[in-house]
C-alpha cells in the first residue's frame, strides 16, 4: 500500500507536466498559425484564444511575447533541420540542384511569415539576432555540403565568395518577391532558383 501511494503524486506530478509542455507547445503552434495568416504580430488575447487557453496560461509558460517568439522559432530551426536531414547530399550535379531548390523553397514557403517576424522584432534582442545568425551559417553549411564537389575547385576566397553569393540569392525576400510580387508558381520559383545557382558554380570535376 506504501508503495502505491507513494506512486500516485509521482504519476500526477508527471502528468502534469505532460499537459504543461502540451499547452507550451499548441501555444507555439497558435502563434505560428497567425503569423501565416497575417502580417501582424499576433496579440496574447490572439494566440490565447486560437490555442485554446486564457492569457493567463500563455504567461505561465511564456514570461513575455518575446520569451514565446524566442522558443517559436527555435521550433521552427528544429523542424527545418529535420526536414533538411533527410534530403541528404547525393547524385550528380542536377539532383543535387532540385534536391537542395526544392528543399529550400518549401521551407521559405512555410517559414517566411516567422522569418519577417524575427527581423521585424529583434531590435536589441541578441537572442533573436543570434538565432538569425544561426540560420544563415546553416543555409552556409548546407550549402557546402550539397555542393562540396564544385566548390572543391576553388581556392578559399572564392569558395567563400561563392557560397555567401548562392547564400544571398536563396534568401527568404527573394523567394518572396518571386512568389508574391511576380506570382512565380512553386515550381518555376525552383527552375529560376536552379538556373542561377547553376551559373554562380564552376564545373563539376570529373568522377576519377
Amino acid at each position: 500500500m506504501n508503495k502505491f501511494s507513494d506512486a500516485m503524486p509521482a504519476a500526477r506530478t508527471d502528468g502534469r507536466r505532460l499537459r504543461s509542455v502540451r499547452t507550451r507547445q499548441l501555444i507555439i503552434e497558435a502563434y505560428l498559425l497567425l503569423l501565416r495568416e497575417s502580417p501582424q504580430i499576433p496579440t496574447a488575447a490572439a494566440i490565447a484564444e486560437r490555442a485554446g487557453y486564457s492569457v493567463r496560461s500563455v504567461f505561465e509558460r511564456f514570461t513575455d511575447l518575446h520569451t514565446l517568439r524566442v522558443a517559436a522559432t527555435d521550433h521552427a530551426m528544429s523542424q527545418a533541420s529535420m526536414r533538411v536531414a533527410e534530403q541528404p547530399p547525393r547524385g550528380d550535379r542536377a539532383a543535387r540542384l532540385r534536391i537542395h531548390v526544392e528543399m529550400r523553397g518549401r521551407v521559405c514557403e512555410e517559414w517566411l511569415p516567422l522569418w519577417r517576424a524575427l527581423n521585424a522584432n529583434q531590435g536589441e534582442s541578441d537572442e533573436l539576432k543570434g538565432r538569425i545568425r544561426q540560420v544563415r551559417e546553416l543555409i552556409i553549411r548546407r550549402l557546402e555540403a550539397m555542393y562540396e564537389p564544385e566548390l572543391s575547385n576553388l581556392g578559399p576566397v572564392e569558395r567563400r565568395q561563392t557560397v555567401l553569393a548562392i547564400e544571398a540569392l536563396i534568401d527568404f525576400e527573394s523567394w518572396a518577391r518571386m512568389r508574391e510580387m511576380f506570382g512565380q508558381s512553386f515550381e518555376e520559383a525552383c527552375a529560376i532558383w536552379e538556373r542561377a545557382i547553376d551559373r554562380l558554380l564552376p564545373a563539376t570535376p570529373p568522377v576519377s
